[in-house]
């Protein structure tokens, strides 16, 4: 008997160690975050509102929002191309209405007409996951009528219990969207009026979006849960910064100086999207896409 038990436990094991395996996206080979030195939150960013909602502890900043206001910060520098990461974990229960962001805008240079290249988590219900959602507008897009071009994810982890690295990688001819170094998304410049070309800013926020953020808009804050927190460390920011000269190089998701993605990049960000990605405004057949013409082109 103790024999037979001993079998069964060797058949199982294997297929114990392979389910957990398919569960993680395969290696893509090469990490861009290595390539950049965390930064000193003060000596690269400031508060743009809440101030009293925002706490730093050895370069660990928490921001929360409660039924008063939540808190944002921005970058000291505009970018015209670059590498953003920051390393966020997330509020655990009941966070339903609230967003938590981390995005390039120029909406304060462009009001009404602004540019932005969004990661945002979009709070949840008790035994619900986050839903990761990568979003970008152009040209006031984000303004009045608004155009999104949303791609949405159900992350292969937990986001509340550790840090995760979250980036943008904008580049002349692309986006690239990554999470641990793992691509997720790829935005190819098809035209430039489907691609941001303006200055940006690099921002992060928590705010209530009640109105749509959480199955849009069914789920609204509850404030007896509050305060809502967020925690953000691990700062990285490089490329070309609005001032930098016209020689500046833009920097690469891939060991290739011209951007794109490598083959082993490119099979870790397919088992992502196979796997893990939930909404694809591509894939929407309500919506209009005569105003997303890189769909089709």
């Amino acid at each position: 008997m103790a024999f037979f038990f001993f079998f069964l436990l060797l058949l199982l094991h294997p297929a114990t160690s392979s389910s957990a395996a398919a569960d993680r996206p395969p290696s893509p080979g090469y990490w861009p975050s290595t390539r950049f030195h965390p930064m000193e939150f003060y000596r690269s960013f400031r508060n743009l509102w809440g101030p009293q909602h925002q706490g730093l502890n050895q370069n660990t900043l928490s921001i929360w929002l409660d039924r008063f206001t939540g808190s944002g910060f921005k970058s000291l520098r505009p970018f015209r191309s670059g590498y953003f990461g920051a390393s966020i974990k997330l509020q655990p229960g009941y966070t339903a209405g609230v967003i938590t962001a981390f995005y390039l805008s120029n909406n304060e240079a462009h009001p009404g007409f602004h540019d932005e290249v969004d990661i945002e988590f979009l709070g949840t219900t008790l035994g619900k996951p986050y839903t990761l959602q990568t979003n970008i507008y152009i040209r006031g897009s984000g303004d009045g009528q608004i155009i999104g071009r949303e791609m949405k994810f159900h992350l292969w982890f937990d986001p509340t219990t550790d840090f995760h690295h979250y980036a943008i990688l904008w580049h002349p001819k692309e986006i690239i969207f990554l999470v641990d170094d793992i691509p997720i998304r790829r935005y190819p410049r098809k035209s430039a009026t489907t691609f941001p070309l303006r200055p940006m800013w690099l921002y992060g926020s928590i705010w209530d979006a009640s109105s749509w953020a959480t199955e849009d808009g069914k789920y609204r804050a509850d404030y007896s849960y509050q305060p809502f927190v967020a925690e953000f460390t691990n700062f990285k920011a490089g490329g070309c910064s609005a001032y930098s000269p016209a020689r500046c190089w833009p920097v690469s998701a891939s060991p290739f100086r011209s951007g794109g993605l490598t083959r082993q990049q490119q099979n870790a960000m397919k088992w992502v999207q196979s796997n893990h990605l939930v909404y694809n405004y591509c894939s929407d057949n309500e919506r209009d896409h005569s105003l997303t013409p890189e769909c089709w082109q």
